[in-house]
């Protein structure tokens, strides 16, 4: 059957190097026992080794070229090839009763944020979610307080994964080669059932503080006190929030909440 041919609107870069392909299959190797949705597999490279290491495989594909390429090149993923967006997909529906799973792709470059925020709404099902996403967006993801690459996405997976940075992949391993290197990481649910904290605030407060990042959190969050609030003298407001740890915007929720509870 003729290649899939790539789209630029769905971001499509397909890997052509079957060792790198290996390699990101790999990560999931211990969860061999788990249900496995890879999201958008495009013409199955990553898709063959996961079926080779006997991983119950699902995949989502928006694209109808590859879904049909998929049917026709992978028999056995009959019924378990969903032809839909994985972004409006419902994960509880595929994975019923809170049925523990792992995510795993090549995300697309221009949607790959979105996929993790998705994935965050299925925290308590999703034991470990891995693949390969532009390196830069890899890099924020799996950044440590205090550099210029964390951001809001950092917290928000780290306050429930161990996220690591595994390796760097280059562009010419592509067909077509993206303008950009790509990374790949991995993220393993933590053991954090609750957060202490106002869950719903503390997605504010992160957004909030990282929405003005140039600003220290004195002036960034000031609207998030009640008015005339007088605000809290700590050390805490004084810092930007890239320098802030999971544990100290707990911190900082639970302070706001405070306040507005005395208000």
């Amino acid at each position: 059957m003729n290649p899939v041919k790539p789209k630029k609107a769905l971001g499509q870069h397909f890997l052509t190097d079957l060792g790198i392909a290996r390699r990101i299959a790999s990560t999931l190797d211990e969860y061999k026992n788990l249900p496995v949705m890879e999201v958008g597999p495009g013409m199955g490279v990553l898709t063959r080794f996961l079926l080779e290491e006997g991983h119950d495989v699902k995949v989502a594909e928006v694209d109808g070229e590859s879904v049909e390429y998929l049917n026709k090149e992978f028999p056995q993923l009959e019924g378990r090839i969903l032809h839909r967006d994985f972004l409006t997909t419902d994960l509880a529906e595929i994975y019923p009763d809170g049925q523990k799973f792992c995510v795993i792709g090549n995300y697309p470059y221009n949607i790959s944020s979105q996929i993790f925020f998705h994935v965050l709404d299925y925290k308590d099902q999703v034991v470990c979610c891995s693949g390969m996403l532009q390196r830069e967006v890899a890099e924020r993801l799996a950044a440590a307080p205090g550099g210029k690459a964390r951001g809001i996405l950092s917290v928000l997976l780290q306050a429930w994964y161990k996220v690591e940075y595994l390796f760097t992949v280059d562009e010419n391993v592509f067909n077509p080669p993206p303008k950009v290197k790509s990374g790949v990481i991995k993220m393993v649910r933590n053991s954090v059932t609750d957060l202490g904290c106002d869950e719903k605030l503390f997605k504010t407060v992160v957004k909030t503080s990282f929405g003005q990042r140039r600003k220290t959190l004195r002036n960034s969050l000031r609207g998030l006190f009640p008015q005339g609030a007088v605000m809290p003298d700590i050390p805490l407001m004084a810092l930007r929030p890239e320098q802030l740890s999971v544990e100290q915007f707990i911190e900082l929720t639970n302070i706001i909440a405070s306040t507005r509870q005395q208000a």
